[in-house]
């Protein structure tokens, strides 16, 4: 099930909430820095731990503050005009988000628009992207439940009519 919730991410109650990250981990501007700052200072500890995370691949740490049981991170591609191989990075960063979930017992899991911000991935693009892999990542895991952070209504409208609901 993949459903669309309009609102501050760090606040939803799933097990799992991902972070647009940059390579560092270490925080930044956006959802990145938004996890961050509702984590606690126990987040940026950790993250000085894991190396760090290579474009469209993920990491698990613990979620401290937040409702989530754990923060995915995930390094989305800068868009550089879609030929440089950001859709198959961008579809990586979904599909290894929900697998490191699922393999923590995580069984919900909240995504935002990766790579859609500061990174100027186009938000149509994106969106296509995100619906596509985690439909496809569902079919293996009926179980999970997804849902796609929208930041504003016209973000929760755009994933809306990408998913057809």
């Amino acid at each position: 099930m993949i459903a669309v919730r309009e609102g501050d991410i760090t606040t939803f109650a799933v097990d799992a909430i991902v972070n647009a990250a940059n390579s560092s981990l270490l925080g930044g501007g956006g959802v990145d820095g938004a996890i961050h700052r509702a984590a606690g200072p126990g987040l940026l500890a950790e993250c000085r731990t894991l190396g760090g995370c290579p474009t469209g691949e993920a990491r698990l740490s613990g979620a401290y503050d937040l409702p989530a049981r754990h923060v995915i991170h995930t390094v989305g591609p800068v868009w550089q005009g879609g030929t440089r191989g950001e859709p198959a990075l961008l579809a990586a960063c979904y599909r290894n988000a929900f697998r490191l979930a699922y393999e923590a017992g995580d069984r919900s899991i909240a995504f935002p628009a990766i790579s859609t911000g500061v990174y100027r991935y186009p938000a149509p693009e994106a969106a296509a992207i995100a619906v596509a892999t985690l439909r496809e990542a569902l079919k293996g895991c009926p179980d999970m439940e997804v849902t796609l952070a929208a930041f504003d209504a016209s973000q929760a409208a755009l994933l809306r009519a990408v998913l057809g609901s």
